[in-house]
């Protein structure tokens, strides 16, 4: 069985809901997996926006997850009982950011990649952004998922 994400709040290819954009309440979607490899010591989040306009734009990037986990719930957050870490997003926030496309834009796609690691955490300084969280979690990857939805203001 390979790796599969998931959300309970839309399916892939499918428009997010606006309370998990920065229209609404600015909630991080749930996001369920199965099929997570033996072998996996941890899991990394990240959401981009390739669609952009400056270009990749990115959300989250979670780490540090547990690879006993199967979900991370409606606004996961690091209180004292997440072992989560977030990064820098590009609204310089170290949590989710939804979506918040320039107005009249066609829809944007938002990519949620899970990805499987070898390695019980990711070592990052503080103000590590998004794109270095990837980077280190793709030198430890065994194995990636994707889910796809959509928005547009």
């Amino acid at each position: 069985m390979s790796l599969s994400l998931m959300s309970p709040a839309f399916s892939d290819g499918a428009g997010i809901p606006e309370k998990y954009s920065r229209d609404g309440d600015n909630l991080m979607p749930p996001l369920k997996w199965t099929g997570v490899p033996e072998g996996s010591r941890s899991l990394a989040l990240v959401v981009e926006d390739p669609d952009a306009p400056g270009g990749m734009f990115h959300h989250l990037a979670a780490y540090n997850i547990p690879a006993d986990r199967n979900e991370l719930d409606e606004s996961t957050d690091t209180g004292p009982d997440h072992a989560i870490s977030f990064a820098r997003n590009d609204f310089g926030n170290e949590r989710y950011d939804g979506p918040e496309p320039p107005r009249g834009d066609k829809p944007h796609h938002y990519h949620f990649r899970l990805a499987a690691l070898d390695v019980p955490s990711l070592s990052l300084p503080q103000e590590a952004g998004v794109e270095a969280v990837w980077a280190e979690a793709e030198r430890h990857m065994i194995e990636e998922a994707e889910l796809v939805g959509t928005y547009q203001r």
